[in-house]
């Protein structure tokens, strides 16, 4: 099988804080992702969410939908509570051909909110991961049963975010729950990429691809910003142009047996200070050159 290579359209038009790229076209993200030689998108908030309104948009560019964010509460809500809130997400991705679903708890996140700082981002007592591993393994499951694979991101300023959080999830759901193993978020989290694909590459299921500049992540660390003000400092870029090592990553990945279709080049800058398609046909070119190296 070969690994296609796709983009989220967060590079464009900031999902967290729709003023980055606000300006710009969803024609402009498409035809730029195209001319980069990404084969697809993730959903970004300015897409439709109908598929017979989708489909067209996407095939005029000749890019297919890779996947799209679903923010659950399952802290909030039982597992039947949140199979009914998915519906709609679902019935997309399964009407667009997808394979995955990107999956966050979101429940009492701060990743939104420019002036909170991360180390008051929401977390686990020891005796809620069990639960709330029942229920998201509930969850997948029904997505599974339903042709969707569960993804799950683990995200700045959520309550899974650190390498043993990670762990942890992994320790508390079935094999349904998949994971989305994101480089720039593990990197900022502390972890290591590298290591957390050797010991879960079984479980992955999605590959978000974003590189960290460290001097930026240790200015946001020592400040205690907010993971917004992180990124628009510029703490995230596409690969090649940062510090994680993406040929080790992606050599664990392969070792795994990788079962998802994409990569995706997932690396929110101000475009404003970052312009999209000259940093994405940075991150395409160097992750391709890695990929065939690879042999993924």
């Amino acid at each position: 099988m070969t690994i296609r290579i796709g983009a989220n359209p967060i590079a464009w038009s900031n999902d967290d804080k729709q003023s980055l790229g606000g300006e710009t076209p969803l024609e402009n993200c498409l035809a730029e992702a195209r001319e980069a030689g990404f084969q697809g998108m993730e959903l970004g908030h300015k897409f439709p969410r109908d598929p017979s309104q989708l489909r067209p948009i996407l095939d005029r560019y000749g890019l297919a939908l890779v996947s799209g964010w679903y923010s659950s509460e399952l802290l909030r809500r039982t597992a039947a509570e949140e199979i009914a809130a998915v519906q709609q997400h679902l019935s997309l991705l399964k009407a667009m051909d997808c394979q995955v679903m990107v999956w966050c708890e979101t429940t009492g996140c701060i990743h939104g909110l420019e002036n909170a700082p991360l180390s008051r981002r929401p977390r686990l007592d020891a005796g809620q991961w069990q639960e709330f591993g029942a229920r998201l393994t509930a969850v997948a499951e029904y997505l599974l049963a339903h042709g969707i694979r569960m993804a799950y991101h683990h995200h700045m300023g959520t309550v899974v975010e650190t390498s043993e959080e990670i762990d942890l999830l992994m320790e508390n759901t079935g094999a349904a729950v998949g994971l989305l193993l994101d480089t720039g978020h593990v990197t900022f989290a502390g972890g290591d990429p590298v290591a957390v694909a050797k010991k879960w590459g079984k479980r992955i299921r999605h590959v978000h691809c974003k590189d960290v500049r460290p001097q930026v992540l240790s200015q946001s660390k020592d400040g205690d910003w907010s993971f917004l003000a992180a990124v628009i400092a510029g703490v995230y870029t596409v690969p090649g142009d940062g510090c994680v090592d993406f040929p080790s990553v992606l050599k664990e990945v392969k070792a795994a047996g990788y079962c998802g279709d994409w990569l995706v080049i997932e690396a929110e800058q101000d475009p404003a200070k970052a312009n999209p398609l000259a940093y994405a046909l940075k991150g395409y070119r160097y992750l391709r050159q890695v990929v065939d190296q690879v042999g993924l």
